[in-house]
């Protein structure tokens, strides 16, 4: 309180917020934040929690526990029918990640190499794929090969997914290509490389984690689809989502549920494996740059001192 000598009125000095009177709104704000974050957890894996148990109860039922066993995963093996599926699957999806991903290499440095304006106006046609609905594709797709009187099957199946894939593969690529320095790439042709060695060993590994994105995220996605594999398939080959469909028409089969555990754990130890090489490469990367930069501040001061 400070008196006001001229006025005679008692004043208030306004204090400054300091941190002790921010801490309890910061930490209210934490545990909502925390809380939040907790359900949608929660509410995401839930269920991917319920279907791992129930791969391993011994009666069909999801509701009745009827104790532990592992025979849904021998039968699962048994299962020439999702055996076969899987095999395809797994194929098609190797084959059009590998090839969408290289589309999407050419396409991106192609792109990225045009006018600012025309790349921006191809940027926005290449994302026109991304946000259609997969029935709307799956339905152009399928009268596609119909005008073209070609047969359904594989080979159908495969450019179906090819198709569908090079754009998120160009959407992985292109952020890679807008952070690198591309005088780095006119550098090494300015020290003897030729432009294919340029690109080798100067513009690949720039974008490399781009390359991998892609991949992983196209074959996923080919892994997933089931709309367009349903127009473009035919009768003649089937994939795992398709064969998944004709079961769950039935009845869930508890198969399923170990199929889906096996692909949900190989899918999670494949993001531990990479996770774990990304952090190591940081770490490595990050305790060079460290000692690099002690040898050089250490050698100046010598210098200097000897100066």
């Amino acid at each position: 309180m400070v008196m006001n000598t001229r006025s005679g009125i008692n004043e208030k000095k306004e204090t400054p917020p300091t941190k002790a009177n921010a801490m309890p709104l910061r930490k209210r704000g934490g545990t909502v934040s925390n809380i939040y974050l907790a359900l949608i957890f929660i509410f995401l894996y839930a269920p991917i929690v319920v279907l791992i148990i129930n791969s391993f109860n011994a009666a069909k039922s999801r509701v009745v526990w009827g104790g532990f066993t592992l025979d849904w995963y021998r039968k699962l093996f048994q299962n020439a029918d999702i055996i076969d599926a899987l095999r395809t699957t797994i194929i098609v999806a190797v084959l059009s990640a590998v090839i969408a991903t290289l589309a999407g290499v050419l396409s991106s440095v192609g792109i990225y190499a045009l006018p600012k304006r025309f790349r921006r106006i191809m940027m926005q046609i290449t994302n026109i794929p991304n946000i259609t609905p997969d029935l709307v594709t799956g339905i152009s797709l399928m009268l596609l090969f119909y005008f073209l009187r070609a047969q359904t099957g594989f080979v159908t199946l495969l450019l179906a997914h090819i198709a569908f894939n090079i754009p998120f593969a160009i959407l992985s690529i292109m952020p890679k290509l807008r952070q690198m320095d591309m005088s780095l790439y006119e550098a090494a042709q300015d020290l003897g490389c030729t432009p294919a060695q340029a690109v080798r060993k100067v513009l690949i590994p720039e974008i490399r984690p781009g390359i991998v994105t892609a991949f992983i995220l196209t074959l996923t996605l080919s892994i997933d689809d089931f709309v367009i594999s349903y127009f473009t398939a035919g009768n003649q080959v089937t994939t795992l989502a398709l064969t998944i469909y004709s079961m769950a028409r039935k009845s869930v089969n508890p198969q399923i549920n170990a199929l889906s555990t096996l692909m949900f754990m190989t899918v999670f130890i494949l993001l531990i494996i990479i996770n774990m090489r990304t952090s190591s490469k940081n770490r490595i990367a990050h305790n060079g740059v460290i000692s690099a930069d002690r040898k050089i501040g250490k050698r100046a001061f010598t210098t200097q001192r000897k100066e």
